[in-house]
């Protein structure tokens, strides 16, 4: 993602790809200073392994959840309705899996969409009025989800929306359109997925959270029309629905309070997160009025209580616990001469606290335990904030080392001299940044 500091422009890909690798510049035309390894990106992106597997299944699950929204729920006996009607006209499965692929086509064109727009939008994102305007619009429409005020589509766009036609194509219609006819409930939610995926700036990831999405979204209804018979099995729309709307009002502010966490205090941003935490777990569990005609409903409110009581005590609690981070130098000639006496490599961070990988590596990364550690013992560890710009100093660092963004961690072996290999531009973690220290002090040149 492209952000300007003072007269520079400072690049940043999520994906860890030099400048020059993403303009698809010949080795020959590298510019100085730049590695000539024809090696592959030293990270992998923003989401990969692990990381990338649970945020799917979170999805998938954030999206069979939008189905108990006021919005979607009581299109469930339509939908059911509608594919029994179809069932002397083909195979229900296939009916089933047109509807999904309808519903996936929509989001997923979205989620491209946006993540292609990521460069411009990842830049904008980086401007803290931009971030303090999404969180806003969250909360805005995090109101109306609490009953504060009514969200409402014009009638003659969802009618078109819900309009029915037969066969195959009909079921793929209805996917295609179910987005509009849900778009008060699930709209707000939509939203907040397409910032964080254009944040990303990847198209492939952008398609695969919308498509896992949209199946999240597409699957209960899919076996709902398969087993048209278990309808009569589902709770009627009530109160407990009520309540799910105002659950998931309370999803959005935390989603809100996400996207400003690069322009706040740590200490800010933890008690701004507990607080919501907290004040969720009151409202959805003690103060909300709202009753259901099955038992297990007080069961899930006073669950919900208790589960808003335990993230604010485990964030403040995991906050306090928190060690001591990694010592930082301001950078200067004379820390740098200091090392090359003492036969000890440098590692020089350059930062920004409106960068969330920055602020990634800060918060974890460098408060390892083993990490302090080795970079109390053996390494001159010297931070750059270049957060305002401007400064001279600065700036001629940038040049100096030419450093395309933040983050970027420069590694200086023992005679001063960086090792291009080891460079860093995205957040890493531990376990993998370790072993760049080890590498680093294993290297005289």
């Amino acid at each position: 993602m492209a952000v300007k500091l003072g007269y520079q422009n400072v690049y940043r890909d999520p994906h860890g790809y030099p400048e020059w690798q993403q303009m698809g510049m010949p080795i020959d035309s590298i510019p100085a200073g730049q590695s000539r390894s024809s090696e592959e990106p030293t990270t992998p992106g923003p989401l990969y392994g692990w990381a990338m597997i649970w945020t799917l299944l979170g999805v998938f699950v954030g999206g069979m959840a939008l189905n108990l929204t006021p919005c979607v729920y009581p299109l469930i006996p339509i939908t059911v309705s509608f594919f029994g009607g179809q069932a002397g006209r083909g195979n229900l499965v296939t009916h089933g899996l047109c509807y999904m692929l309808g519903l996936a086509i929509t989001n997923s064109t979205l989620g491209v969409i946006a993540a292609l727009t990521g460069g411009l939008m990842g830049a904008i994102l980086q401007n803290p009025l931009v971030l303090i305007a999404v969180a806003t619009i969250l909360v805005f429409f995090a109101t109306s989800l609490l009953d504060l005020w009514e969200l409402r589509l014009p009638g003659g766009l969802t009618q078109a929306a819900a309009k029915s036609y037969s066969g195959y194509f009909g079921s793929l219609f209805m996917g295609l359109t179910l987005g509009v006819v849900a778009a008060p409930c699930i709209g707000p939610f939509i939203l907040g997925l397409l910032t964080w995926v254009a944040g990303l700036g990847s198209p492939w990831i952008g398609f695969l959270v919308f498509f896992t999405l949209s199946l999240g979204l597409g699957f209960p209804l899919f076996c709902l029309a398969v087993f048209s018979a278990q309808l009569d099995k589902l709770p009627r729309s009530g109160g407990w629905m009520l309540w799910t709307r105002k659950l998931m009002g309370w999803v959005l502010i935390g989603l809100a309070v996400h996207f400003i966490r690069p322009i706040l205090p740590e200490s800010a941003e933890v008690f701004l997160m507990a607080g919501v935490a907290l004040a969720a777990g009151l409202h959805l569990g003690w103060i909300d009025r709202n009753q259901a005609d099955f038992k297990a409903f007080a069961e899930m409110k006073m669950v919900a209580g208790v589960a808003g009581f335990i993230l604010a005590t485990f964030i403040i609690t995991s906050w306090a616990m928190h060690g001591p981070g990694v010592a930082w130098k301001p950078y200067s000639n004379v820390v740098l001469q200091a090392a090359q006496r003492s036969h000890k490599p440098v590692i020089i961070d350059f930062y920004a606290t409106w960068c969330t990988p920055c602020r990634e590596l800060e918060e974890v990364t460098f408060h390892d335990a083993a990490i302090v550690n080795q970079a109390e013992k053996d390494f001159i560890m010297i931070k750059v904030d270049v957060t305002k710009g401007g400064n001279p100093v600065h700036e001629q660092l940038l040049q100096q080392y030419g450093v395309k963004g933040v983050p970027t961690i420069v590694f200086l072996n023992k005679k001063g001299t960086e090792r291009h290999d080891l460079r860093l531009v995205d957040y890493l973690p531990p376990s993998q940044f370790i072993g760049r220290m080890v590498e680093l002090g294993k290297s005289d040149n």
